[in-house]
Parts: C-alpha cells; structure tokens; sequence
C-alpha cells in the first residue's frame, strides 16, 4: 500500500472508531509493520498541523484519535447545548485518589477521604472513569481500582505520566501512613469493558 492510500486508510480508522486507537491494533487491522503505520500517522499529524483547520489528530490514552483543537471548544459547546457532566467534590477527590495512588482497594481510598466511598466509586464505575484492576492477595481479597481509558481521554492525557504533580505529596505521605507500593500483588480478571 503506498503511503498516501495508507494515510487516508488511517485516517477513515480514526474518523469511524470514535475512541482512541493504537499503532498496534492498525497494524495488525492492514497487516503493516507497526514502523510504517507509525510513520504514516506522524506523517497524518503534520499535515493536520501545517493546515490549521478544524480537526487534528492527537495522541490520547494509548492511542490515536480526531479532535478538535482547543481553541474551538467554546464553539464546539455551542453546538452541543447539554449539560456537560459536572463531578461533585466527593467524585474529584475519589477520582483523584484513584488517579496518583492506583492501584488502590476502597478501603485505602476511604482510609484517605475520611468517609465511606462506596457510592462515589459505583458512580465512577458506571461513567467508565474508574475499573476493577483485580483483587489484592491479601485475607479478604479486596478488589483493587484503577483509572481507565474514559479518564485518559476526558482529561486529554496521553498517559498517567501526563498528570500534573502532586505539590502537597511530602505533606500527604506524611500524614498517610499506609504503605501502597506502586505496584501490589493482584489475580487478574477477565477483561471487561470499562
């Protein structure tokens, strides 16, 4: 496939999945090497960036995907009236708990609220914000959370390395005396969606 019929394959993938999609899962789709898709794509990307128009494309959570450039997001708001989703304190406390201390049990995440936070993390669940990572190997065997793909794209983040720093982590561990290693014994679940 030469590399104009191969960036405008791409670009179709990217335009009809709506979500985020991967070098990896392009490749295997044409059955390219990953080097030529990799090229085409960063070759698509420049091209959207020397036009200056309405849509470009963007690494986002483990992927690829079209959007917007943020300068046009008022404008965009304006074509889509409804309500944005608004987290409560509760959702953004969890949520950012989940986000620098994962993979966490609920316990750990109560522990640090102060409160219960059963009903905060289901609510999280079902908007796909939060998954179950698997269960911790410890008496009990409490699930362990961590964020998804969802939280990677409605933030804009390409990776979890992409969250801006704690400035308060020395306070916060100080204050914690809970040991949450980066990355704790677990038993794998199967893959759900979300």
């Amino acid at each position: 496939m030469d590399t104009i019929k191969l960036k405008s394959v791409i670009e179709s993938l990217l335009l009809a999945n709506g979500e985020p999609l991967g070098i990896k899962r392009i490749a295997e789709m044409l059955e390219l090497p990953n080097a030529d898709v990799r090229q085409a794509v960063k070759d698509l990307m420049e091209d959207y960036e020397l036009r200056q128009g309405g849509i470009r494309i963007v690494e986002i959570a483990n992927g690829f995907q079209l959007r917007t450039p943020v300068e046009n997001g008022a404008f965009v708001k304006m074509l889509n009236a409804s309500k944005p989703f608004k987290f409560s304190r509760a959702a953004l406390e969890t949520l950012s708990i989940i986000a620098y201390r994962q993979p966490i049990t609920r316990s750990d995440v109560e522990y640090l609220r102060g409160v219960d936070s059963g009903g905060v993390l289901k609510t999280l669940l079902e908007k796909h914000l939060v998954r179950i990572l698997g269960k911790k190997d410890v008496p009990g065997r409490p699930i362990i959370y961590g964020t998804s793909p969802q939280f990677l794209e409605l933030f804009g983040l390409k990776d979890l390395s992409q969250l801006p720093p704690l400035k308060e982590v020395g306070a916060l561990e100080e204050e914690t005396p809970l040991p949450l290693p980066e990355k704790q014994p677990m038993t794998e679940l199967s893959p759900s969606k979300g």
